[in-house]
């Protein structure tokens, strides 16, 4: 398994790599510049200096000069797309390497999905910036990262399910080629957030001009009358001037569609450019040999082998780019007047939506599912010292040594272990100001919900029982609401509460319980609550500053253990070892602090 240094050594190649390979392609882009430039002045030239010459000889001019124009632009514009692949490459590589030192700045931290009420995401800090979502999110498409940040906001609760995202994770993490490509090529046009819920408006909507027979004849009809036409001219049964006039009716004819046809290009014809890019994606995943059954899975969603989602959105793509030549005046009125174009392509059009309409949402889920198990693998490669949890059919457990939060650095995270091996189970922490406890809280449950999605965590070894996740670390009051902090968290309680008592199996962190009133209530109704998820058969950690809460593991032996994070005084000096030790806390820091920033303490 590849070290830090080396994944770090492996993004910088690539970013030489790119860079140099950029480079050769910005000279060759300006090279065939040059030599565009130079053939067509040489055939402005030619046609000036030999104008008096005969048609042959001008049109030898411009086919010897033009010809090779036409060819480098196209040969130009590949080149082009090349150069955008190779700078979002290096990009994407010094994001990583910036990752990697913890600096997840460029990445989008999903703040609209912050939620105060949630069973445990802003508790947590999951979404938001130099949130949890911000350091995972590698997600280069609109359904890939509303996937992820919905497997973050409802975590995985079935076995089975875990472990099977953990195989596809596990494989992706060994594939770094095709991720980086997957984000790459997503992000050359990624697109805007509503864009996955209008493709799927306008995959349902109904269709205009197909379900009117007369309108689905008519271009071939205008086409055929055109064909006539043309040949009656030809053999003198027919003037010109009278096709002419023929051919201009169609013209004016077609005005009726226009304004139908424009209102659907400018509701969709922006947003179906994205399927180019999914078309690309879903060409990748086309080629990509898997094994995980979960990846198996996500590829016959897109067709297998029979039938290619990218060659059927490559196609919707190719239709819509072709019916932007109405936007061409000359265009429009030739190939309207002819055959009824632009009623023909929209058409052509809303035949595909009735063919694969049916299919489209289903190969939106499975690039979003693709995108967001990337990210997982991405974060997985990027973290070659996590492990994958084991999981337990046994309810409950969480055993775990070593856990370390992932947004603290690596090389300064004091890890500490953790051991609940039955139901019901409580660990009581108490401990001083400063010492580590709500931090330890935030560590058992930020890798509790990485390995409940499929993630590997930071810790030396894990196992547990996947129950729901519920948090009270950081209740806030509501101004809006008109509703105090202490109400607040009263309200989260009376939820843990009732979805205990409705057998709901869950794991309980909670922070201080009833910070909001005094401290005679507050010991009272923190010893009636326990007391009650005793009786409820609950599992959870409690941190606290009330030492007479250690006592309750006098009267469940079995069932409450009591572990501290203690302030060490020596020499006049405070200092923290951030290490959880067995008991009940012994020393405390607030007097002592006070004193030594000259607060006077008085008897």
């Amino acid at each position: 398994m590849d070290n830090i240094q080396q994944i770090a050594a492996r993004y910088r190649s690539q970013v030489e790599e790119a860079q140099q390979e950029l480079n050769r392609v910005q000279q060759r882009i300006y090279r065939i510049g040059t030599l565009r430039v130079v053939l067509f002045v040489a055939c402005v030239a030619g046609l000036i200096y030999f104008w008096d010459e005969s048609w042959s000889v001008l049109c030898a001019i411009a086919v010897v000069t033009m010809l090779p124009f036409l060819l480098l632009i196209k040969r130009h514009n590949r080149l082009f797309a090349r150069k955008d692949y190779l700078e979002k490459k290096v990009e994407v590589n010094q994001q990583e390497l910036a990752a990697l030192d913890y600096d997840t700045s460029a990445f989008d931290g999903g703040n609209e999905y912050t939620d105060p009420t949630h069973l445990y995401t802003f508790d947590l800090d999951v979404f938001g910036q130099r949130s949890l979502f911000q350091y995972i999110n590698r997600t280069c498409t609109q359904p890939g990262k509303v996937r992820l940040a919905s497997w973050l906001n409802k975590h995985l609760e079935n076995r089975e399910e875990i472990v099977r995202r953990q195989e596809a994770v596990r494989e992706l993490a060994a594939e770094p080629v095709f991720r980086q490509r997957f984000r790459i090529l997503g992000l050359l046009y990624k697109g805007k957030k509503a864009d996955e819920n209008e493709l799927r408006a306008w995959a349902e909507s109904p269709s205009i001009f197909r379900k009117r027979r007369v309108l689905r004849l008519l271009p071939a009809l205008v086409t055929g009358v055109n064909a006539l036409c043309l040949l009656a001219v030809v053999f003198g049964l027919l003037s010109g001037t009278v096709w002419g006039v023929v051919w201009m009716a169609f013209v004016v004819g077609s005005f009726a569609f226009t304004g139908k046809v424009t209102k659907i290009q400018s509701v969709y014809g922006k947003k179906l450019q994205i399927l180019g890019t999914y078309a690309n994606l879903l060409k990748l995943m086309d080629k990509q040999d898997v094994q995980a059954p979960l990846l198996k899975s996500i590829k016959e969603e897109i067709g297998g082998e029979q039938r290619k989602a990218s060659q059927s959105i490559r196609q919707l793509s190719k239709l819509m780019n072709e019916l932007d030549q109405r936007n061409n005046m000359f265009m429009y009125a030739v190939l309207n007047g002819c055959f009824f174009w632009e009623l023909r392509q929209i058409m052509r059009i809303e035949a595909w939506k009735e063919q694969h309409a049916a299919e489209l949402p289903r190969w939106l889920n499975a690039i979003g599912e693709m995108d967001a198990l990337c990210s997982l693998g991405t974060f997985a490669y990027n973290h070659p010292g996590y492990v994958y949890p084991a999981f337990t059919d046994k309810p409950f457990c969480f055993r775990g040594t070593a856990l370390g939060h992932p947004l603290m650095h690596r090389d300064r995270c004091v890890r500490n272990d953790i051991d609940i091996a039955k139901r019901p189970f409580f660990i009581i922490i108490t401990g001083a100001n400063m010492a580590g406890k709500s931090t330890y809280l935030r560590t058992i449950g930020i890798n509790y919900l990485l390995a409940c999605i499929g993630a590997p965590v930071f810790a030396r070894e894990l196992q547990l029982y996947p129950a729901r996740l519920v948090t009270s670390l950081r209740t806030s009051d509501s101004l809006n609401d008109n509703e105090s902090y202490f109400f607040a968290e009263l309200k989260r309680l009376k939820l843990i509460i009732d979805k205990l008592q409705a057998g709901e199996e869950l794991f309980i962190i909670l922070d201080e319980i009833l910070k909001g009133t005094n401290s005679m209530d507050k010991q009272k109704g923190s010893l009636a609550l326990i007391r009650q998820f005793m009786t409820l058969q609950a599992n959870g950690i409690i941190a606290t500053h009330d030492l007479l809460l250690g006592t309750l593991a006098d009267a469940y032996p079995d069932d409450i253990r009591n572990f501290c994070f203690e302030a060490d005084i020596k020499d006049n000096e405070l200092s923290f070892s951030y290490r959880l030790r067995p008991g009940v806390a012994q020393n405390m820091n607030a007097c002592f602090l006070m004193k030594k920033m000259g607060i006077a303490m008085t008897e």
